[in-house]
């Protein structure tokens, strides 16, 4: 072997080593030009992969335990290399949850809910529930019909993980 071809050989395998070693602890700081193989294949699998419209490839990497305060999208060009990362259970992207959007457009944007019930007497739904960083005794829910799968409504509301115990009455 030549000398550049050691050189890239070693730039590749640092990068693969670094990209590994970072994904298990904060996927938002791998750098970009990682390639997606490096990601899936580090010590933390992703929690979900999606296709993104222009060939491209996005992969969520859900944090924080049972609390789940920050989900990771980190988004692959359609070559396989990585162009951006964002932390998406934030307030900003809250406000782009509209009614009438698809419930995958939900889940593309802010991952899985950490807590999922269904609701309604006449109208059936299913409530996703998602903790953020910064929302003490608060959660986004996202309310989604079971009809035709798109948000009725979405909002703040109480986290019950805040509910003390309960206290007998006298």
């Amino acid at each position: 072997m030549n000398k550049i071809t050691i050189t890239r050989v070693a730039g590749v395998l640092t990068l693969t080593l670094t990209a590994a070693l970072s994904a298990c602890s904060t996927p938002g700081r791998l750098p970009p030009g990682t390639p997606i193989d490096a990601v899936r294949h580090g010590a933390r699998s992703p929690s979900a992969e999606y296709a993104l419209p222009d060939g491209g490839t996005r992969l969520e990497f859900a944090q924080g335990g049972s609390f789940n305060r920050e989900t990771w999208m980190l988004d692959f060009d359609a070559k396989g290399t990585l162009v951006s990362s964002q932390q998406v259970l934030t307030e900003a992207n809250f406000a782009n949850i509209t009614p009438g959007m698809p419930a995958d457009d939900v889940r593309l944007r802010l991952g899985r809910p950490v807590q999922v019930f269904g609701a309604g007497w006449h109208e059936h739904i299913q409530v996703w529930n998602y903790r953020f960083a910064g929302g003490d005794c608060v959660w986004f829910q996202v309310s989604i019909r079971d009809a035709d799968q798109k948000v009725r409504e979405a909002g703040i509301g109480q986290d019950p993980a805040c509910d003390g115990p309960s206290k007998p009455r006298d």
